[in-house]
């Protein structure tokens, strides 16, 4: 099976952020030890199909961003619930863009659905999550960023791999140089793929003789639905569904990757939540408790673990199934999450934003992303307002603070 090997969509968020700081300056130390891995790096070229005067030509002048280490080693300083996840990813607002994106690229998406055998909803909800629908491609040079990461810190093999793929892509003039841009880990394009899931599953779907995946919508649609149908997604299947568990049920059987046939989950009393009988047969599905027995519960089929290999995480598989579901017109989940503080929505958060700032608070422009300043100031906050000062964005701290302006 194919994976897209990918950083965690929080971490990239909060390296996008940091994206427009100055990058932290290489000690003399670190110059030359990656000047010399430059040259090293030189004698592989041939072997990715890139020749030495090009890899010569392309890495003049570069420079390492020492910050791109400081993501690849960083542990997060709080550990994101589900239902935070899940509603800054799967809101309003990405759900009424993501119907604009259906409308807007009907045709070229029932195009996609033909050769691909990908519904139009799956695809655009990847495209939502990933980029935003292209909003939020990301800033950091991936010549930079992936020759640094080849030269320090864990994971130099793989890095070098697709930093060579970079290279490779300049070369072949898919893409030019100044357009490469994306995520600390050299993700690119309007739904981020890899550098090397580039060469290998990338398609110019346009026509004009180019795989673009960060000016060409259609490329990158039919990208996405070339790597989902290489990773498995059968068009005659499901993701899964939300279901209703029975009183007492045995969860040891519960995860991911321990599929049983849908005949045996029915015989042990499962029902899916909307009334529907579950799909007969021996379909294989497994029983995905994301949060637990107290919260949302779900049979997942193999789609489900097509949309896990585009980045390896349940909640990220999770969102981008959901998401689709709404944008067919589904509802949100029946059971709710187990928490009696729920998440904020992208402009939720902006409000909490701008009421800190109102307050007075030193955080920047409120954009409806949680950083570090945020939290602190979340923080401080929480302890005037007598709250847990946990530091997080949840509707327990916005309906305290609209009550005290």
């Amino acid at each position: 099976m194919d994976r897209m090997k990918k950083p965690s969509i929080l971490l990239a968020v909060a390296a996008c952020l940091a994206a427009g700081l100055a990058h932290a300056a290489p000690t003399a130390q670190e110059l030359k030890t990656y000047r010399q891995c430059l040259v090293d790096l030189r004698a592989k070229a041939p072997e990715a199909g890139v020749t030495q005067a090009n890899y010569d030509r392309y890495t003049d002048g570069l420079e390492p961003d020492m910050d791109v280490i400081s993501f690849l080693d960083a542990q997060p300083e709080f550990k994101t619930p589900i239902w935070d996840y899940m509603a800054g990813l799967v809101d309003a607002e990405r759900i009424d863009d993501g119907r604009q994106g259906l409308n807007q690229w009907a045709s070229v998406l029932a195009r996609v659905e033909a050769e691909y055998g990908v519904d139009p909803a799956t695809v655009v909800a990847v495209w939502g999550v990933e980029s935003n629908f292209g909003k939020n491609l990301g800033g950091r040079p991936l010549l930079t960023s992936l020759s640094t990461l080849s030269c320090f810190g864990r994971r130099q093999s793989y890095f070098r791999g697709e930093f060579l793929a970079t290279l490779r892509i300049i070369q072949d003039e898919h893409v030019s140089s100044d357009r490469l841009k994306g995520s600390w880990a050299g993700a690119f394009g309007q739904t981020q793929f890899m550098p090397s899931t580039y060469l290998r599953l990338a398609v110019d779907f346009d026509g004009d003789g180019r795989r673009d995946l960060v000016d060409s919508v259609p490329d990158a649609l039919a990208s996405t639905a070339n790597f989902l149908k290489r990773a498995g997604w059968n068009k005659a299947l499901p993701w899964g569904f939300e279901v209703n568990l029975p009183a007492g049920m045995d969860i040891s059987t519960a995860g991911r990757r321990n599929k049983q046939p849908m005949s045996a989950w029915a015989a042990r009393g499962i029902k899916r939540v909307d009334g529907q009988p579950l799909p007969g047969g021996e379909i294989p599905a497994a029983l995905l408790l994301p949060a637990g027995p107290e919260g949302p519960a779900f049979l997942v089929t193999r789609n489900f673990d097509a949309l896990y290999s585009y980045n390896a995480a349940e909640s990220y598989a999770l969102a981008i199934a959901h998401l689709s579901d709404r944008l067919r017109g589904g509802l949100p989940f029946a059971r709710p999450w187990p928490t009696d503080d729920a998440g904020l929505s992208r402009a939720e958060r902006k409000e909490i934003q701008e009421l800190l700032v109102a307050r007075g608070y030193d955080i920047g422009m409120p954009d409806g992303v949680i950083g570090a300043r945020t939290r602190q100031a979340l923080q401080s906050v929480q302890r005037e307002l007598g709250l847990p000062d946990d530091g997080r964005a949840g509707q327990r701290t916005l309906k305290a603070l609209r009550a005290q302006p």
